[in-house]
């Protein structure tokens, strides 16, 4: 009794075994189609059947992962390194902490993050992070998915050149070359004076000259002159200077330090005159770096005035005009930390971009962005590289819309600090969503743009004429996926060009599930002599899953078929039992019983090519007899 048992125990272990492997099988199918979340529950199951594996605790992480969902993924990416630290690859500590990081635990993130960096010295995204403040970190990359060609420009001297502000195609910036007689004991190079040039199509300069330089009362003094901003109209300009008189001379505070100033000036006739010194300027603190919003209206400036949060803050005011300005107001301490923040320039698109040295960064000062103008609620992003290094990065400025634009940088160069031009290059995918055997195109539809990694980068949703585009990185692959339900899903692997390739059109053709009175699917195809759901028919079967989940009131029948082989009698009861097999699996996924009205066997009573009894057949063509028919009898 006792050896029948323990015969019993070990076939019920085994069965359970099987049954395990299969779902981890199908599971992985799923996955590797990007379906994650069918994925998910195929895991899911095999965790609650017993499978601890790293396999399946990794996978359900990045199925999570890839969806952007930080909590799940850090259950799982969190369990899977509780029991399998030490064979894991390294990469899953970094998503770890990126995804504890999305959860607001950020000393776990930290611990994580120097797990993983001990483990990959060389890994140029935190090869320099300090990570004392992980708060507002995030994975440092090249901005918003736009490939970014970077050039030195041309104008860069052995001397310090900074502070790009292009106006139509004349380029403004800031130089300590052509030597002055005074020499600047910070750094022992002469003081700053502004230059412009004029930028042709080539990116090449001509007509370089400093600014105003033919006017007596001109912009540039014997001392620091620096950070152009000017207004759309081209007829004001606010740059900084030095604290200096009337006379031009050097004005300090009582401990001899001369501080920074704002000043305005006017064009007219073909020359900048009228300078102005702008009202809120003091002598005991210092203001600069203006930059000016959209509309011309606000003032975005640089302080190290009381008040503030940390070494120097972003100031805003408002222009009233008739040289008449509003109270300053700092930023708040979502922009402003206990560091220096410096440079604010502000985009078409109403983006901010400054620098600071003390939010989470590759180096000294690092280039950030914040959609803050717009949302009071958003959060910083570090740029990356390449615009961000160990040095210091600075004085960015865009086109929003052309996604060009110049910034500086003390990085090893050809001068103490260069200027960089960078060109964004990137290519358009557009495309219809359509029905395969309409050819007709399909609204609202869901298009999803997956990386080389799978994970899902940005999904859109067709429009009436079942239209769908994206903005891609030039040179990269990717994968564009098409679904919608009552539909199987279409992938296309797609290797994007250069921006002087033109778009690249990818229509997707999704193919219909319900046609006419049948949910249609690709044969359910059966071992020979077995009724067992095979893996590959459980991937199938999915789809009559999905479509009675979607139509919660549909009814079906099911009708299952065999191949000649074997007697006839044989063959009834074989298909019958191969139907009744797949109904058996249709409620085990949680399809109520009374929605399958019968699943019915048909033996070889109706074959599908001309192997009947006695007829010689390759495997291929038996195997085509042996399938299963799903109609709906109710919706």
């Amino acid at each position: 009794m006792k050896s029948r048992l323990l015969i019993i125990l070990i076939a019920f272990s085994s069965t359970f075994m099987v049954a395990q492997k299969q779902q981890v099988k199908v599971a992985d199918k799923f996955y590797k189609n990007y379906a994650y979340t069918k994925a998910e529950e195929f895991y899911k199951e095999a965790v609650k059947k017993g499978d601890s594996s790293a396999h399946v605790l990794t996978r359900l992480g990045d199925c999570y992962y890839n969806n952007s969902k930080s909590a799940e993924s850090a259950e799982w990416y969190g369990e899977a390194l509780r029991l399998h630290e030490g064979e894991l690859d390294s990469k899953y500590m970094f998503r770890y902490s990126q995804a504890l990081r999305g959860q607001g635990n950020y000393e776990e993130a930290i611990i994580w993050l120097e797990k993983y960096k001990a483990a990959n010295p060389d890994d140029d995204r935190i090869a320099n992070l300090d990570f004392d403040d992980i708060a507002i970190y995030e994975q440092l990359s090249s901005t918003d998915g736009i490939y970014v060609r970077v050039e030195s420009l041309p104008i860069n001297t052995k001397y310090a050149e900074f502070g790009a502000f292009r106006q139509d195609s004349i380029l403004y910036f800031s130089s300590a070359r052509d030597g002055k007689d005074k020499i600047y004991d910070w750094n022992g190079e002469p003081y700053l004076d502004i230059y412009e040039v004029v930028i042709n199509e080539e990116n090449g300069v001509e007509n370089f000259k400093k600014v105003n330089s033919i006017n007596s009362k001109a912009i540039n003094s014997e001392f620091h002159e620096a950070n152009v901003a000017i207004t759309k109209d081209g007829k004001t300009m606010y740059f900084t200077r030095d604290n200096v008189n009337k006379n031009n001379r050097l004005k300090t505070d009582k401990e001899g330090t001369s501080h920074l100033k704002i000043y305005k000036a006017s064009y007219k006739d073909s020359i900048w005159k009228e300078i102005k010194e702008l009202p809120f300027n003091d002598k005991v603190y210092s203001s600069g770096h203006p930059a000016l919003s959209p509309d011309d209206k606000t003032l975005f400036f640089v302080s190290d005035r009381e008040g503030g949060y940390g070494e120097t803050d972003i100031y805003k005011v408002a222009i009233l005009g008739d040289d008449s300005y509003g109270d300053p107001v700092n930023l708040g301490p979502s922009i402003n930390s206990d560091g220096k923040e410096m440079f604010p320039y502000v985009a078409k698109d109403n983006t901010l971009y400054f620098s600071s040295d003390s939010n989470i960064n590759l180096g000294f000062l690092d280039i950030f962005k914040s959609d803050i103008l717009n949302d009071s609620s958003a959060e910083l992003e570090n740029l990356g590289a390449p615009f961000n290094t160990g040095y210091d990065d600075f004085a960015f400025s865009i086109d929003s819309e052309t996604e060009n634009g110049y910034f500086s940088s003390n990085r090893p160069g050809v001068g103490s600090d260069d200027i960089y031009s960078f060109t964004a290059c990137s290519q358009m995918v557009r495309g219809v969503v359509k029905d395969s055997l309409t050819k007709l195109p399909l609204p609202l539809a869901t298009v999803k743009l997956i990386d080389a990694d799978g994970k899902i980068l940005e999904e859109k949703m067709t429009d009436s004429t079942g239209t769908y585009e994206f903005k891609l990185k030039c040179k990269t692959a990717y994968t564009v996926m098409g679904t919608k339900l009552d539909y199987k899903d279409e992938l296309k692997q797609i290797l994007t060009g250069t921006d002087s390739d033109g778009d690249l059109l990818v229509d997707l053709e999704l193919v219909p599930l319900i046609i006419e009175n049948q949910i249609v699917i690709n044969p359910i195809f059966f071992d020979f002599d077995k009724w067992n759901i095979r893996t590959d028919a459980q991937v199938e079967l999915e789809h009559i899953v999905d479509v009675m989940r979607t139509h919660p009131n549909m009814v079906i029948k099911i009708e299952s078929h065999t191949d000649s082989r074997g007697s006839d009698k044989y063959n009834m009861k074989l298909s019958d039992r191969r139907a009744k097999s797949t109904q058996e699996y249709l409620l085990s996924r949680g399809i109520a019983p009374e929605r399958i009205e019968s699943a019915i066997g048909y033996g070889e009573t109706q074959l599908l090519n001309q192997c009947s009894n006695g007829v010689k057949c390759t495997e291929e063509e038996h195997q085509l007899n042996r399938r299963s028919y799903f109609y709906i009898l109710s919706e």
